[in-house]
């Protein structure tokens, strides 16, 4: 079998899937360890944060956009977050209303996309929608270092601000979602 830079993508994404159980795992371990495993739980989902952005761009200067990548990239991340978000708010280390406006947004644009492809609309990201990506990455984040974190990093409370920072945005760019296909069902 020969190495394929084109699969690159393909295998971040598989990758970013993979993390899901090992983050579920490192959580419930924070509860009978030291530190590391929040550190070690908020790494992974940096990690896994950063091949959702590094897939997209690989895909794009590699011209390796696959049917597959297409359809399982936005699944691994929706998943990604979801399962970090039960955690959190399970636990109470996040406010559930966010979780909840960020959860149910995702699938809500899901749907959309899905049908807003089947009649060959596409609708581009926005720069909106990329930065309330980062702010609810860099929130998940924080919030999975949590008590673990130096004190000095405030990590429960810059996390919690910005993911209903996240959360308003996604309303924001839920709202946009809406609009556009609202236009095409009429």
């Amino acid at each position: 079998m020969t190495f394929n830079k084109q699969h690159i993508p393909n295998y971040l994404t598989y990758f970013r899937i993979a993390v899901i159980p090992a983050l579920i795992v490192v959580f419930f371990l924070r509860e009978y360890t030291g530190n590391w495993a929040y550190y070690l739980a908020s790494g992974l989902f940096i990690v896994a944060s950063i091949t959702d952005w590094l897939d997209g761009y690989a895909a794009r200067i590699w011209q390796a956009e696959s049917s597959i990548g297409r359809f399982l990239d936005p699944i691994a991340d929706k998943l990604l977050v979801a399962t970090a978000l039960i955690l959190l708010v399970s636990y109470e280390h996040a406010d559930i209303l966010p979780a909840i406006a960020i959860v149910c947004r995702e699938i809500l644009v899901s749907g959309l996309r899905e049908f807003l492809a089947e009649i060959r609309v596409g609708v581009p990201v926005s720069k909106l929608a990329k930065f309330k990506t980062a702010a609810q990455m860099v929130a998940i984040s924080l919030l999975l270092l949590g008590k673990g974190g130096p004190d000095w990093l405030y990590a429960e409370f810059l996390g919690s601000v910005l993911l209903w920072i996240a959360a308003i945005l996604t309303l924001m760019t839920g709202y946009a979602y809406v609009k556009t296909g609202w236009k095409h069902m009429n």
